[in-house]
């Protein structure tokens, strides 16, 4: 996420300052270099050139785990985004919509971060304190179709209201969503009641917008549990449906199989989906497991030059995020995939949490107990985590790096699985190091 800061000296004074509390809070080791401050007085030139260094600072380290969580880092950024807005500190209402459109109306302050208006938003629906945790706030862009489009997931230190308010444009909107990935956990949702309609009502709204894939038949036995107001059964149904739980996005380009491919991608399950349509219409889909990752990157590609002919999807001169990630094809191939996107940050953020979430599975085996010994502060980065120091920023992928000739080959790399249409088919069947790719062995592949 990219934070503008205050062009002053004291605001890189106190920035210093956090950086200091930073490295003394978790070692020097942890940290990468924090920009020089000078003796004197800078220049206006010299203070736009030591906010550059300092957006460039947070958003190496804000991606790391441990940094991320910390209470010294998110105050420092959450000091950054207010004193960027200058706004008072103020009761405001302020909506925030659930998966079918309801608006929840809440009462908070502008300096009121993430997690305080999402546990007013708990409050205002009758949500458990115990199942928070299972929810995020996520920011929206709600298009002329009627289709909305995810910007990002609000972070810990953000400050919702000053987020959305300072893009001045009322497409933006802030909407409840669950948190977690595996369906396993929709148990624990399901057991109250208030969490058993938050996620009906998610579902249902995947389905119409068409994200989870439904032949014909399953579409009407869902209808028929939708008349007898069978909510848990409905589920019950919904979880054996492909993609579910999915986040989808806008369609975008990726170099697979082949270069300037419009795909569809899809993230769920742990793993990144990208559907295609190949020569004759019919639509593939490719699946790139997180665990096959060996790490990724976001970077802005190169502005095309004038008289250049652009790429699907990119208009000629335009600045496109890309996200890039090293799969694990074979046994002993290692490939980048490419996908450029404007919501290449949104994928991150989600290939990150679904880690986040293995590994979080693999030690304390439960969203609740997690947040349990977050609470307790006993919760920490494994040993292997801590010895693994994250690998350079590389640039923008190479585009004239090696390519695969054939289109059979390279989509048989990964798993591929023909979709049938829900209406005609009944049968239808910085770099990031991916601490949870390791321990993957040949069996897996």
């Amino acid at each position: 996420m990219h934070i503008s800061l205050p062009e002053t000296e004291s605001h890189n004074r106190d920035s210093g300052g956090s950086a200091y509390m930073l490295q003394k809070e978790y070692g020097a080791n942890v940290l990468p270099a924090f920009p020089p401050k000078k003796l004197f007085s800078l220049t206006p030139a010299e203070i736009k050139q030591r906010r550059k260094q300092l957006e460039k600072y947070m958003q190496i380290v804000r991606p790391a785990p441990l940094l991320g969580s910390g209470e010294t880092f998110n105050s420092f950024l959450h000091q950054a985004q207010w004193e960027t807005q200058q706004l008072p500190t103020e009761e405001v209402s302020s909506e925030v919509l659930l998966s079918n459109g309801r608006k929840v109306l809440v009462n908070m302050l502008t300096s009121d971060q993430t997690e305080d208006v999402l546990e007013a938003v708990a409050a205002k629906l009758d949500l458990p304190d115990d199942l928070i945790g299972y929810f995020s706030l996520f920011l929206v862009r709600e298009k002329e179709d009627g289709a909305s489009s995810f910007v990002r997931k609000l972070q810990q230190f953000e400050l919702p209201y000053v987020s959305v308010t300072s893009l001045r444009n009322q497409e933006y909107k802030t909407v409840l969503r669950k948190s977690y990935w595996d369906s396993a956990y929709d148990d624990d949702v399901m057991e109250n009641w208030v969490g058993l309609n938050l996620l009906y009502a998610q579902t249902v709204s995947d389905i119409e917008r068409g994200w989870i894939l439904v032949t014909k038949e399953q579409h009407q036995q869902l209808t028929s549990l939708q008349e007898k107001v069978s909510k848990k059964e409905f589920l019950r149904l919904a979880q054996t449906l492909h993609h579910y739980g999915y986040l989808c996005f806008d369609v975008c380009v990726a170099d697979f199989p082949e270069k300037d491919c419009p795909v569809v991608v899809s993230a769920g399950n742990s793993e990144l989906s990208l559907q295609l349509r190949l020569p004759g219409q019919q639509l593939r889909e490719g699946s790139f497991q997180v665990t096959h990752m060996r790490c990724w990157r976001v970077t802005s590609s190169v502005p095309l030059p004038s008289g250049s002919t652009s790429s699907p999807g990119r208009g000629q001169g335009e600045v496109c995020l890309e996200l890039a990630f090293e799969y694990l094809m074979s046994k002993g191939w290692l490939q980048w995939v490419t996908i450029t996107s404007p919501q290449a940050i949104m994928m991150s953020i989600c290939l990150q949490s679904m880690v986040d979430e293995l590994m979080v599975k693999k030690s304390v085996g439960s969203i609740r107990k997690m947040l349990h010994r977050w609470e307790g502060d006993t919760l920490r980065c494994s040993d292997s985590q801590r010895a693994v120091k994250s690998p350079p920023l590389l640039e923008s992928p190479d585009a004239s790096r090696e390519s695969v000739v054939k289109l059979s080959s390279k989509l048989s790399a990964v798993s591929l699985r023909g979709i049938g249409s829900p209406s005609t088919d009944a049968s239808a069947s910085d770099v990031h190091g991916n601490f949870a790719f390791e321990g993957i062995g040949d069996e897996h592949l």
